[in-house]
């Protein structure tokens, strides 16, 4: 691939909806309009984590509170993602230990629709925005296809 069809599929992948979420999350965080200048790639490029980025990180090490951050940021998107498709408010909640290792799961109403077991936290990305967006919208669907399976346990209490 040339680099000029990577800056054109990029940007074909800003566009979905999964990905936009997460732009809108990153947005809402500056109140101060410090990145008002940043174009959306710059806003996720800290998620691109290639192989060579990736070698140059240690196997073993303690999580920043940014690469957390971003973490929780993605959750939230997915979050509201299945929000948007299926009106029930999805919630994520983490556990993690100080050393990367822990646990997410997104809650709707009464039934857990993402479980998803977390490690090597530090490390943390994705080879390229497409696959950061097949992750979002994998967990998208997939907590989409819970809700439509039982929807009276995810409608609860909504």
């Amino acid at each position: 691939m040339t680099p000029s069809e990577v800056v054109l599929e990029d940007d074909a992948v800003l566009q979905t909806p999964f990905v936009r979420e997460l732009v809108k999350q990153w947005r809402a965080q500056d109140t101060h309009g410090a990145w008002d200048g940043k174009t959306d790639q710059d806003l996720l490029g800290a998620y691109i984590v290639d192989k060579a980025r990736r070698r140059a990180i240690p196997i073993i090490g303690d999580p920043d509170p940014e690469t957390l951050w971003r973490l929780e940021l993605f959750y939230n998107a997915v979050g509201l993602c299945v929000e948007r498709q299926t009106g029930v408010m999805a919630q994520p909640m983490i556990k993690m230990h100080h050393e990367g290792f822990g646990r997410l799961v997104l809650l709707a109403g009464r039934i857990v629709v993402v479980n998803k077991h977390l490690r090597d936290v530090h490390r943390y990305g994705y080879p390229t925005l497409a696959a950061l967006r097949a992750e979002g919208d994998g967990l998208v669907a997939d907590a989409v296809a819970m809700i439509e399976q039982y929807p009276d346990l995810a409608s609860y209490g909504s």
